[in-house]
Parts: C-alpha cells; structure tokens; sequence
C-alpha cells in the first residue's frame, strides 16, 4: 500500500533527480552548468546558480533536521551560505551536496510514518507535512530561477 510519506518521497525524486511533471528535474538542470556559469551574474541584483545551489541545499538540510524533531532557525550566512572561489571540483561538490541533502531528506519523509505528518515541525507554526511540500515547493521554484539563469547566460 502507498502510503501518503511514499508520495511525497516520490515527488521529492521526480523533482530532483527524475521524471519531473514540470519539466527537466534540477539534476538535468544543473547537468550542463560549468562552475564559470555556476558563479556567473547575468541577470544584475540577481543570484547567481551556484548562490542558488547552495541555499536549495541549505534548505533540504534544514528541512530534514525538523523532520528529526530539531528546532531550526537559520542564520543569514545558512539560508545563504557563500559559494567557495570558482573551480569544477568545488562546483561538483555543490551540486553533489545538494543530491545528498535532497536524498537524506527524501530518506527522512519516509521514515517519518504517516502519522506523524500532522505533526508541528519543531518551532515552527505548521506540520511535517507543510514543512516537506514546502521545501520541494522552494526547490523547484529556484530550478525555475536557475533555467532563466541559463537562458540569461547563453545570450
């Protein structure tokens, strides 16, 4: 039997790593970013995909740590951690932290059992079950961002 939690898991790996409604999932995304593209600013004021990488991780690791029962308040310098000097090995590690975090987090939401979703997140106003749709709500936002991130860059 599906359980509400295996849904969730599911749409976790259709938006990250595969088979997306929306479109290509964030790896496909990101599958084609240089680390010169990655740190690249060609929308002025925006952030770059590298800035946006690292908070879409910072995120899915914030979200797992309430779902383990964690009060959670990020610092500024968390939700957006600074992205290390350019290279392809710092940016391969980028994007391989944000698979890691969103699979640990995908782990978690199974894990966690149905009825725990209407659980209060640790700290916060709203249940488990916000909290999960939240994040991966948030994340394919920023894939948005990223794909316009792209376009911009290759003009």
């Amino acid at each position: 039997m599906t359980t509400e939690c295996d849904r969730i898991a599911d749409q976790f790996y259709r938006g990250v790593e595969g088979d997306a409604w929306l479109g290509p999932p964030v790896r496909a995304l990101l599958a084609d970013v240089t680390a010169e593209m990655a740190a690249a600013r060609p929308i002025p004021n925006a952030h770059t995909i590298w800035e946006l990488v690292l908070h879409m991780t910072a995120w899915a690791e914030i979200a797992r740590r309430g779902v383990a029962g964690e009060v959670v308040e990020p610092t500024p310098a968390e939700d957006w951690p600074a992205s290390a000097p350019p290279s392809a090995a710092a940016w391969n590690e980028a994007v391989a932290a944000l698979e890691r975090s969103h699979g640990e987090l995908r782990r978690a939401a199974l894990a966690l059992g149905e009825s725990h979703l209407e659980d209060r997140t640790p700290g916060k106003p709203h249940t488990l079950y916000v909290q999960l749709h939240g994040v991966l709500q948030h994340t394919l936002y920023h894939a948005g961002q990223i794909a316009i991130l792209k376009r911009a860059a290759a003009k």
